[in-house]
């Protein structure tokens, strides 16, 4: 059964770029626009992990990454960040809110797809 992705990022074509490149490997993909967006698209899919930017409108990434650690339907799917925000304490937050792995952007598509393979 073929693995199912969400994007969730603000630039269409950064949405585009991950959702060929995975999609190339026979992932299934969703995605949004931002984070509200992404708990819509959640309330009628089931993903198995997400791919995540900080900075979006209406709801950022970490605003989202925090809600959906603290749901205990989604908890479990690995977070995956996707972002510019190379900081230390952007990438000690994220991990402390419950990411899995965090990608300073701009990123080699084999090291996503390497990342995929290993937490899935």
């Amino acid at each position: 059964m073929s693995k199912k992705i969400l994007t969730v990022d603000d630039s269409p074509s950064v949405r585009k770029m991950v959702e060929f490149s995975l999609k190339s490997k026979g992932y299934v993909m969703g995605s949004a626009g931002d984070g509200l967006e992404a708990l819509d698209v959640m309330a009628n899919e089931a993903f198995d992990a997400i791919i995540l930017d900080v900075n979006m409108p209406n709801m950022n990434g970490l605003e989202f990454l925090e809600k959906v650690k603290s749901d205990s339907a989604f908890a479990a799917i690995p977070v995956i960040m996707l972002t510019t925000e190379g900081q230390d304490e952007d990438r000690d937050k994220a991990m402390s809110l419950g990411a899995t792995d965090y990608i300073v952007k701009p990123f080699k598509p084999t090291q996503l797809l390497s990342l995929l393979e290993e937490i899935l």
